[in-house]
């Protein structure tokens, strides 16, 4: 009987490797024959799950979007219990690449975002991958704002402006631990003062009315 190949799994593996090499030499320094090397495959295998050299790079950054996608998944289902302005912390938390054991993630990530500013192929999968996370924010935002206390009567922040606001916070902190301009606490100091502004905003906001 021939052998059984998991192609899903081997494409994960592939993908690994290619977040490898573009951490050492840039995605633009990636081919696939050091690919297959590196993956301990065939060139056959990798040519089998991937058409060209653009495809695989095209799967590696879905691969490391999904990465990061699930584990913020995984600590938001650590906790259904929490507000929603806790979820947004722990969100914002595993999303901002700063702490050590994501450092050679964050550098893969801006490497491929770096790539994307000259390769349109490149660019629409990071933006996909950002929608994604700025709707989570505008989801976690909305909700904190409709649990917020209606005393103050003060008007509820812009959810999308908010979100907004934040990955781009979240993304410029990670580009500047990576390149030493901030420390790594000193970059979670700053998220957490703005979180805490957010929140106090939020617990104080005028629930929107249903429209």
């Amino acid at each position: 009987m021939p052998k059984q190949v998991d192609y899903e799994s081997r494409r994960r593996r592939i993908a690994e490797a290619v977040c490898l090499l573009a951490d050492e030499h840039g995605p633009e320094g990636v081919s696939m024959r050091d690919v297959a090397a590196r993956a301990q495959v065939s060139l056959g295998a990798v040519q089998r799950c991937f058409r060209s050299k653009g495809e695989m790079l095209l799967f590696a950054v879905d691969h490391v979007g999904e990465r990061i996608t699930e584990r913020v998944r995984t600590r938001l289902a650590s906790s259904p219990d929490q507000s929603a302005a806790t979820a947004l912390g722990h969100a914002t938390d595993e999303i901002a690449l700063v702490r050590e054991e994501h450092r050679a993630e964050a550098r893969i990530w801006l490497a491929f975002v770096a790539q994307a500013a000259v390769s349109e192929p490149l660019a629409g999968p990071l933006r996909t991958s950002y929608a994604a996370l700025q709707t989570l924010f505008v989801r976690l935002i909305a909700e904190a704002t409709e649990s917020g206390s209606a005393d103050e009567g003060a008007a509820p922040p812009d959810p999308q402006r908010e979100a907004r606001t934040l990955l781009a916070l979240v993304d410029g902190l990670t580009t500047h631990v990576l390149i030493g301009h901030l420390t790594a606490e000193a970059a979670e100091e700053v998220l957490r003062a703005h979180l805490a502004g957010l929140g106090e905003r939020l617990r104080t906001a005028r629930p929107r009315k249903a429209v």
